[in-house]
């Protein structure tokens, strides 16, 4: 069962997934029938979805007659997750979700008012038609993020960009915004593999989605395309802009200091960036991309090329 924490005046607990059964005697004898077939009316929505986003966001709208709130906040670290919805407010009442041991991550409520022992009894029954959806909206999750992440480095698939440079050139199109995307092969990577050996090899490609994670947006997405090949894709953003980012990301890779053992490994990129035209297609973008990161190579490597046209 829970156990309250007072903090702040606010209630903060660690909550165990519940007995719906439980949950339905108490609430009936709480708020009577109508405060059940309120909490079954919830129960039922909140397994209409597998979004984890529209989840948190249905069982705020859900619960808010029964409970009033300005705001719901949910945050999962483990999974990268946060969700905010509505105006933070004084006072709060904040739950640890936990379900055989495995954690759902943290709910936060809040409002102007105090919440009452008897909202947060309320709450506390209530938090029990959530985290069952919550459970399998956090493994489906989970399982989309692993079909679209390489397992190495940690970087998007090949798969997911696939989709996402669909996505985003129909985005540029509709909203006539800039596209760039950059290629990046990393030089000279079999003779790593050969002198140092695979997991050296497998070292230094981790090591470059790094030195790239440090030099990108948070809206940029880096996938690793195949072997020691990766894409950048650059939403809003021109030439100039793509140029500057390619650049850095090359210095930032090439000035960087790899040690592997008692091994210090030189290690480069060469780098090709296209832009996005009204002709392009997501094949005919990464094409041009390709074809200027092989013009990088050709140039000598470790350097940064452009391609406007096939």
């Amino acid at each position: 069962m829970p156990t309250p924490q007072t903090q702040q005046n606010d209630k903060n607990m660690v909550y165990e997934l519940g007995n719906l059964a439980l949950m339905s005697d108490a609430l009936e004898s709480e708020t009577g029938q109508n405060g059940l077939n309120r909490a079954l009316q919830i129960i039922s929505v909140l397994q209409t979805t597998l979004d984890s986003d529209a989840l948190i966001e249905i069982f705020s709208q859900e619960i808010s007659v029964m409970i009033p709130h300005q705001s719901i906040l949910y945050e999962h670290q483990t999974q990268g997750i946060r969700i905010e919805a509505g105006t933070p407010a004084k006072h709060s009442c904040s739950y640890q979700l936990s379900a055989a041991g495995q954690s759902l991550g943290q709910l936060i409520i809040t409002r102007k008012k105090k919440f009452n022992l008897q909202e947060t009894m309320l709450f506390e029954h209530l938090l029990c038609s959530l985290v069952y959806p919550l459970r399998n909206a956090l493994l489906y999750r989970g399982a989309l993020t692993a079909a679209l992440q390489d397992p190495l480095t940690g970087a998007n698939n090949r798969a997911a960009m696939n989709s996402a440079v669909v996505r985003e050139i129909e985005l540029s199109r509709r909203h006539n915004t800039p596209l760039s995307l950059i290629a990046l092969d990393i030089d000279l990577f079999k003779q790593i593999n050969d002198e140092y050996g695979h997991t050296a090899g497998d070292y230094i490609l981790k090591a470059v989605v790094e030195r790239i994670s440090e030099c990108i947006r948070s809206s940029d997405m880096l996938f690793r395309y195949g072997g020691e090949e990766f894409t950048i894709l650059l939403s809003n953003t021109d030439k100039d802009g793509a140029m500057l980012l390619a650049e850095r990301i090359r210095s930032a890779i090439y000035t960087s200091s790899y040690r592997y053992g008692d091994e210090l490994i030189p290690t480069s990129a060469s780098l090709g960036v296209a832009c996005f035209n009204s002709e392009d297609t997501a094949k005919t973008l990464f094409e041009r991309a390709d074809m200027a990161m092989y013009d990088a190579k050709n140039s000598g490597r470790n350097c940064v090329k452009f391609t406007a046209t096939n």
